[in-house]
């Protein structure tokens, strides 16, 4: 006779904690997530089902293989895949775990989710994350981005935290992570103003740390047009001397 766990029949999703890389779209109207392991050729959007990998047809999460989403109990062991080097540039996802679920000691796989939040960390220079940039690689139609600080954003396609939040959609939460040194606002170049902001009355606003994660970066991109205005005032000048 062939022993089975009991099934659980939970009344509220479980939380579960994973480490992804954020992506944008090519075209720059969707934003999401890819795993950094198994299924990472996959990105996944903050509310999605998962497929399986090999390409089999049968529904995941299947016993006999290990295609599904998966996450780890704590927020504590999915910190620590963050320490490894391959891993500095990836967000903490806090998901619900929905749908059918296979439990195991460290963690859960499971057919769907709901990333509820997104925490990102420094950049990798050090100071405190304002937006996340092209990483330089990614998936067939997707731009995988990290995070990176004002100064460090220059140049780079990118978008702000609370602009990633309104890409993704679903209600998600970009947060700043703790600990990181802001840094003295630096030139960032011209970037694309953010779109509209969402509305507070129906839950999907953004917070008040991805709302000065936005301030700052406004604030820096205003540095650096007032540069190049006096800039332009001082050639001026200088023509109308030689003049």
């Amino acid at each position: 006779m062939r022993l089975r766990l009991p099934a659980e029949r939970p009344t509220e999703p479980p939380t579960g904690y994973k480490i992804a890389h954020p992506v944008l779209s090519q075209d720059g109207t969707r934003a999401g997530f890819t795993g950094v392991s198994l299924g990472g050729a996959l990105p996944y959007g903050v509310v999605d089902d998962a497929s399986c990998v090999y390409g089999s047809r049968h529904r995941p999460p299947a016993r006999r293989c290990d295609c599904g989403f998966h996450c780890l109990h704590t927020r504590t062991a999915a910190e620590a895949l963050l320490c490894t080097a391959e891993h500095r540039a990836a967000v903490l996802l806090e998901v619900s775990v929905l749908g059918a679920y296979i439990r195991f000691e460290r963690g859960f796989r499971y057919a769907r989710q709901r990333v509820r939040s997104a925490t990102v960390g420094p950049c990798g220079c050090g100071a405190g994350a304002v937006a996340l940039a092209d990483a330089g690689w990614g998936r067939p139609g997707w731009r995988v981005l990290l995070p990176v600080c004002a100064g460090c954003a220059r140049g780079r396609t990118r978008v702000s935290l609370a602009g990633f939040a309104r890409l993704a959609g679903e209600g998600l939460r970009v947060i700043p992570g703790a600990g990181a040194d802001p840094g003295p606002a630096a030139d960032p170049g011209p970037a694309a103003a953010p779109g509209p902001a969402a509305d507070p009355a129906h839950g999907t606003g953004p917070g008040v740390p991805e709302l000065v994660a936005e301030a700052a970066l406004l604030q820096a991109r205003l540095d650096w047009f007032q540069t190049q205005l006096a800039r332009l005032g001082e050639r001026d000048a200088e023509g109308g001397e030689h003049g």
